[in-house]
């Protein structure tokens, strides 16, 4: 593995250069907020390398990221809300991917990031949620997500609306948003070493881009501490409606290519 990383930044040392200051700047995002580390990073990634040598490194990233900060972060996590969600989302999954293979891509998620877009409007005017919702309202948010990561890689905005919507602190907020998200890319790699797509070279550059990503989530971390609730809720509001509009983006250009 050694000899792998030493041949992967020798013969791509200007790709790594600039692979390692995306996944830095995307790392502090992860660190702030708890979330928008792949998206960040596979969109900006994605314009210098194929698809298919990314996703599987980015997943094994977020699996460290989330594991780093799990330490930190353990007595906040909502682990009733947590167990819901991941019910949902596990039996939503398949139908999701049922959904990838039968309609296209880009009107699906325009559809997601204009939702998004409207729902965090709607939060940063003011609305919020009286209390946590229930078992049955969870569940389908957590089905929500399932659908939308099976059919378009996108789950995240369903739980992050779904825990900054309710009256729980910001830290247990953010902190279940994490063990989510843990929990979802472990069941990512799952699937992605039965299709055969992690490779040495996903390794190689897991490796590679490690120490960036380490460094990134300890500076967003350390600007997460430093904020007060209110302030930390509303930047999260804007960072998702900034992630909506590049998924929205995406999906015009993908329309427009196809």
């Amino acid at each position: 593995m050694i000899d792998a990383l030493l041949a992967y930044a020798t013969s791509n040392w200007h790709l790594l250069a600039i692979s390692s200051a995306a996944i830095f700047l995307a790392a502090i995002v992860r660190g702030f907020s708890g979330f928008g580390f792949s998206l960040l990073s596979i969109t900006a990634l994605s314009l210098i390398l194929p698809p298919r040598e990314i996703v599987p490194t980015i997943f094994l990233l977020e699996v460290a990221a989330s594991i780093n900060m799990i330490p930190s972060i353990w007595r906040e996590i909502d682990w009733r809300s947590i167990r819901w969600l991941l019910l949902g989302y596990v039996v939503a999954l398949p139908f999701g991917i049922y959904a990838l293979s039968r309609f296209p891509e880009p009107p699906m998620q325009m559809a997601m990031a204009l939702f998004v877009l409207a729902t965090t409007f709607l939060m940063l005017r003011g609305f919020r949620l009286q209390k946590t919702p229930g078992a049955t309202a969870t569940t389908a948010t957590g089905a929500a997500s399932g659908i939308f990561n099976g059919a378009f890689g996108i789950g995240g905005p369903p739980v992050v609306l779904f825990f900054f919507s309710t009256p729980a602190a910001a830290a247990v907020s953010r902190a279940s948003v994490i063990a989510f998200f843990l929990s979802t890319d472990v069941l990512g790699l799952v699937g992605h070493y039965y299709e055969g797509l992690i490779t040495e070279q996903s390794f190689a550059q897991f490796l590679a881009w490690l120490p960036a990503l380490l460094v990134g989530i300890w500076v967003g971390a350390h600007g997460f501490r430093r904020v007060n609730q209110a302030t930390f809720r509303r930047a999260v509001l804007v960072l998702l409606m900034s992630l909506a509009v590049i998924s929205l983006c995406k999906a015009l250009f993908d329309l427009t290519q196809g």
